[in-house]
């Protein structure tokens, strides 16, 4: 069976919203600013967008607070037009969802527990302050399974009453187009996703190429 064309579903849906008053909400859980950057670009005709920074996957306070202050830096620049949350370094649920898969592979049972440890709190948060929809831009990384994502997203949103919005950010050159503009920004851009054990397969691959 062929993949579903997730970013084709989400164009569908919100070819009308542009025109919409008010325009529909929507809560973007986002992982940084260069990810976070093209999500924006593209979907902010369309929404009334608040971005939520909720990562507790990152294992340093120092890493948390470097992207933490990228993302303010995008939020600046659309001078008010997108709102903010921030639910503050919550490490501590990360580490209990993942005991037992340690020496899980990258991309494994572990990262699926992590997606669904932050789609869940974001479908949660989407109930509870009452937004019209959800997503998060994790799918744009090309590391990133889109059909994993989108599987985690439409239950969290049937457990919770809420419309998750389909998305395949990479798509469309999606992924490129994060590139350019994180250029152009200046942002930080890390090479892992924040966890202790993708900062050592990051190290782990460095050491390699450097031999």
């Amino acid at each position: 069976m062929n993949k579903p064309n997730y970013h084709l579903q989400m164009m569908s849906i919100i070819k009308d919203f542009e025109q919409a008053s008010p325009k529909k909400s929507l809560l973007l859980h986002i992982c940084c600013a260069p990810c976070a950057s093209y999500c924006l670009e593209l979907l902010s005709r369309y929404f009334d967008i608040t971005l939520l920074y909720y990562n507790p996957n990152i294992s340093d306070i120092e890493e948390y607070e470097l992207r933490k202050k990228e993302v303010l830096k995008l939020v600046d620049f659309y001078g008010g037009k997108v709102k903010y949350l921030d639910t503050g370094w919550q490490n501590e649920d990360f580490v209990m969802i993942s005991k037992g898969y340690e020496h899980c592979v990258e991309g494994g049972e572990r990262c699926r527990r992590c997606y669904q440890l932050r789609l869940d709190y974001t479908a949660r948060l989407c109930r509870q302050l009452g937004y019209d929809y959800f997503a998060s831009t994790l799918s744009i990384s090309p590391h990133k399974n889109s059909l994993l994502l989108n599987q985690i997203g439409e239950s969290c949103a049937e457990k919770y009453g809420v419309k998750h919005l389909p998305n395949d950010f990479k798509k469309n050159e999606g992924y490129k187009r994060s590139c350019v503009l994180s250029n152009e920004f200046g942002f930080y851009r890390q090479d892992y996703c924040g966890c202790e054990f993708s900062k050592q397969a990051a190290h782990s691959r460095a050491n390699k190429e450097s031999d």
